[in-house]
């Protein structure tokens, strides 16, 4: 009799009602959009689900349980509501808003906390924000496709409720708050630090692209001998063990690192599809706004395979939401590393940023250029406010109304020898060429069809061009513009929105 009720135990929790995570208390739904309840119950259990006094019906699947409903689309709300779910049992969710959610993804500098960015003291002092509200999905990489996550909504009620969420993420969400007033946020923050593109793509689109073929030929050797190198670093860990326990016995120093685990590199935030189904996956169809993103270091020693794979992250996840060509906003990388004086100079940050910008062909996208904003010893840049704002200019600019504010960085549109001289113009978006710092521009470079680079003698006409010359250049052919991985640059807009870095060649020559 007891083996038959420890049998039945599985059976039974099997048969509870349960929803997404993203279903909890304090959660916002997406405003002006159909609403998608999902989750689990019995297999063939009727499920009913009503919101507002409006409801809809499913039934649990056959196979795996699940269910999902669709509601009618709702406006802005910032008058609570509850959420209600029957099925095996009855589950209640309270305190619902219906505003603007956004995902907020990325690498470390999205992920990057709150109470480790500038300025954070002063949010000790603000007034709390009520209708801001805050979901975190764990890291977590699998090549295994995952259905749910462990989390919750909360309420940016308090410094301590959100000292630890995206810092980027939420002044971008504080910033769009402030300027709709009565209008709900949501975010949902899905990061990891160090992780890769490739991580966030499924695993089989990313091996159906051959534009992948070289990085995933790597990635299929380690997977053929993991087994091989965890037997060998189990044989290294006991030897290190041995090591450690032998220095401490007598009284010595050790400072020997532990071996490497294979495994850990398998569940990592590098593997190709391992972020997509351990992270992203849970939450696929929940209503959004848009997406933000700050990712691309973790990329810079493949800048060019870059170019192609963002923008199939991009179309990638538009596809998977099905709802259309849903905003996508990012960061362009900072300037990083040491400065360099040579109007030669190329890195990989450089180019990771070409390729960022290259994505703009896409519709519907924007970047925050932080050429500026960056710090040569400091990967993760404390000021996370500016970026966030910058992010925010898109968003109000393009989905809000507010359409008279400037949101575009200068960016290269074409260039023409005229003598002497070459003459760049940018597309300024209605905004006239300035500097910031000193009148004189900085980070400008051109050269001769076969020649060397050269700073060049850089002046303003008509607002939205630049002239280039230098004396020793009497036909010059070729222009950059703050290429490299820290360059020393100064043109901006009358907004201050930094200048998009270029190069007229792709940065194939020096």
């Amino acid at each position: 009799m007891k083996a038959l009720v420890f049998l039945l135990l599985p059976l039974t929790a099997a048969a509870e009602l349960r929803v997404n995570s993203l279903f909890t208390d304090h959660m916002v739904l997406q405003r002006d959009q159909p609403i998608r309840v999902w989750g689990w119950d019995a297999p063939g259990k009727p499920i009913t689900v009503s919101i507002g006094g409006q409801s809809a019906s499913s039934k649990a699947g056959e196979g795996d349980g699940r269910w999902q409903v669709e509601l009618p689309a709702r406006p802005a709300s910032a008058k609570p509501i509850e959420l209600k779910i029957v099925g095996s049992s009855t589950k209640v969710i309270r305190d619902v808003l219906v505003g603007e959610v956004w995902i907020c993804s990325g690498q470390s500098n999205m992920q990057w906390p709150i109470e480790r960015s500038l300025d954070f003291d002063l949010e000790l002092v603000r007034e709390n924000q009520p209708l801001i509200r805050l979901i975190q999905v764990p890291t977590r990489g699998t090549q295994e496709i995952q259905n749910d996550f462990n989390g919750a909504w909360r309420i940016a009620g308090s410094a301590d409720s959100v000292r630890g969420f995206s810092a980027v993420g939420y002044y971008f969400g504080r910033t769009i708050a402030e300027a709709l007033g009565d209008v709900p946020i949501g975010l949902i923050s899905c990061s990891w630090g160090g992780s890769a593109a490739d991580a966030w793509i499924r695993r089989d689109l990313y091996e159906a692209d051959e534009r992948n073929k070289k990085n995933l030929e790597i990635w299929k050797k380690l997977e053929a001998t993991v087994d091989q190198r965890s037997a060998e670093y189990a044989r290294k860990l006991e030897e290190f063990k041995k090591l450690k326990a032998e220095s401490e016995k007598n009284g010595k120093p050790f400072r020997q690192r532990p071996p490497a685990d294979p495994q850990h590199q398998m569940r990592g935030q590098h593997r190709p599809g391992n972020l997509f189904a351990g992270m992203l996956h849970p939450l696929i169809g929940y209503g959004i706004r848009g997406t933000i993103w700050y990712q691309g270091e973790s990329n810079a020693g493949r800048p060019e395979h870059y170019a192609s794979l963002f923008p199939s992250l991009i179309n990638h996840w538009r596809e998977e939401w099905q709802q259309g060509d849903f905003p996508f906003y990012w960061v362009q990388l900072a300037d990083f590393h040491a400065e360099n004086g040579d109007p030669g100079a190329d890195g990989g940050w450089a180019r990771v940023r070409d390729s960022q910008t290259s994505t703009l062909s896409l519709p519907n996208t924007g970047q925050a250029v932080i050429i500026d904003s960056g710090e040569a010893d400091d990967i993760h840049p404390p000021d996370k406010i500016t970026v966030a704002r910058r992010l925010a200019r898109h968003a109000l600019n393009k989905n809000y109304g507010f359409t008279k504010l400037a949101c575009e960085s200068p960016r290269y549109q074409s260039h023409r020898v005229d003598g002497n001289q070459l003459i760049v113009t940018f597309d300024t978006f209605g905004a006239n060429l300035d500097t910031s710092d000193t009148r004189k521009i900085k980070g400008f470079a051109i050269a001769g069809k076969d020649g060397p680079w050269k700073w060049a003698e850089a002046k303003i006409i008509n607002g939205n061009k630049v002239t280039l010359s230098h004396p020793e250049i009497a036909n010059p052919v070729r222009a950059r513009y703050a290429w490299s991985n820290n360059p020393v640059c100064n043109l901006q807009n009358q907004w201050g929105l930094p200048a998009t870095p270029f190069t007229t060649n792709g940065g194939s020559e020096k």
